[in-house]
């Protein structure tokens, strides 16, 4: 498994992909989907599309990666995540399947839910990329739209060494006449979609070309076409990186009106304000409590640890105490880089062969000028941070999302 073990788990290579499909009667077919690929924001465009498309009465599909406490969040219809015993089900049916091909953990998990929603005869499945794009298993559809969110970098050793050639790997969810949007142009990058897009004459939109998103002191995300304002959110969950994403998810929304999708003004208000209630979205700045405050995120690597700083600057507190994880092939040093200074840390590991050892991420933080102490166990951590915190205080937990994935009140 990719999401204990990492690399040694990868496989980059769509052909056990397509067998499998074969094997199933190919459900990829047989339904409509829209594909969501980039570095970050994907998890969180890719719930609030199916928010919209599931408050406009579709019956929509969610695939989304890797989850937090149970498998079967994986894979979700209406907001209701796949029952343990059709799990069980199809992985009796693919055994034979299994003993011939080795498929990967991610393969089979990707042919499950493509089963899942071919036989429930789903109106659409909002698909999101595992890892990169070209090779990803989920590459194997054919949407309607597809969707790009921020490039940064991130799973180096696999997608390539600068941004322009991981946005490459990304743009490989490119399709032959689909429809694709950018959520954001970026230097260097949009050049690469461009070509891409020119070679597989798709219809390439960049989304801050239609809408600008920008936070209001009241903490509203005002959305505007040209002059007009088109929108003013309550956004969930709350976070800077969101006025990044909902430009992209609303120009997805049109290219969906225009392919004959009946989406209302009011179906896109609901699906963006109550998106946590519609699909069960979880660890993206989710408040655990208040007095003090207690938040945790999932984002992990540059671009959205910097987002997530600019948010805990902007939310009132007095201390700052974090508790912070990460895995073992992540760069981590660029990250702690970036952690205030003045805040006081419990370094911790999450309980995964993958998770890099509470002492050495000590020792790196400790070059980075930060300062704190090694409790191992994510809840013992967050307990020793509670003790300290007075109400005017906050405590943010996060590094990596299998440190998320250990807090016991999520």
């Amino acid at each position: 498994m990719f999401q204990r073990v990492g690399g040694a788990a990868f496989k980059k290579d769509l052909g056990n992909t397509l067998a499998l499909c074969q094997y199933l009667n190919n459900p990829e077919h047989q339904f409509k989907s829209v594909h969501i690929a980039g570095t970050n924001g994907k998890g969180s465009s890719s719930n609030y599309l199916a928010a919209i498309l599931q408050s406009a009465g579709y019956k929509t599909g969610l695939y989304t990666s890797p989850h937090l406490k149970n498998f079967t969040e994986r894979i979700k219809i209406n907001g209701k995540e796949i029952a343990g015993e059709r799990v069980i089900n199809f992985m009796n049916r693919v055994y034979p399947f299994i003993e011939e091909h080795h498929p990967s953990f991610f393969e089979l998990t990707v042919g499950m839910a493509f089963d899942y929603f071919a036989e429930e005869q789903v109106d659409i499945a909002v698909v999101e990329v595992g890892m990169g794009g070209r090779l990803d298993s989920t590459n194997v559809i054919i949407p309607e739209v597809a969707l790009i969110t921020n490039i940064s970098e991130d799973h180096k050793q696999w997608l390539g060494n600068t941004l322009e050639e991981i946005a490459a790997e990304k743009g490989g969810i490119i399709k032959d006449h689909v429809p694709v949007v950018i959520s954001e142009k970026q230097k260097g990058i949009s050049e690469v979609f461009e070509r891409i897009s020119i070679e597989r004459h798709a219809a390439l939109s960049f989304a801050e070309d239609s809408y600008t998103a920008t936070f209001e002191q009241s903490g509203d995300l005002v959305v505007q076409s040209g002059d007009s304002q088109v929108y003013s959110l309550k956004v969930q969950p709350a976070g800077y990186y969101q006025k990044k994403n909902i430009p992209g998810v609303l120009k997805v929304i049109e290219v969906l009106q225009a392919r004959g999708f009946n989406i209302g003004e009011e179906h896109v208000i609901r699906g963006i304000e109550d998106v946590k209630t519609i699909t069960g979205l979880k660890g993206r700045w989710h408040v655990l409590g208040n007095k003090p405050m207690v938040v945790c995120d999932v984002g992990h690597n540059k671009a959205g640890v910097e987002f997530i700083m600019r948010q805990v600057a902007s939310t009132p507190h007095h201390k700052l105490y974090v508790v912070w994880g990460a895995v073992n092939d992540k760069d981590v040093s660029g990250v702690l880089a970036m952690l205030p200074k003045e805040a006081q840390y419990f370094f911790c590991q999450a309980d995964i062969p993958r998770a890099l050892e509470a002492e050495k991420l000590y020792e790196e933080a400790a070059k980075q000028g930060l300062k704190g102490k090694v409790v191992k166990n994510v809840n013992e951590a967050i307990k020793e941070a509670k003790v300290l915190a007075s109400e005017d205080d906050m405590i943010f937990i996060g590094g990596s999302t299998f440190v998320v994935a250990e807090v016991a009140e999520l």
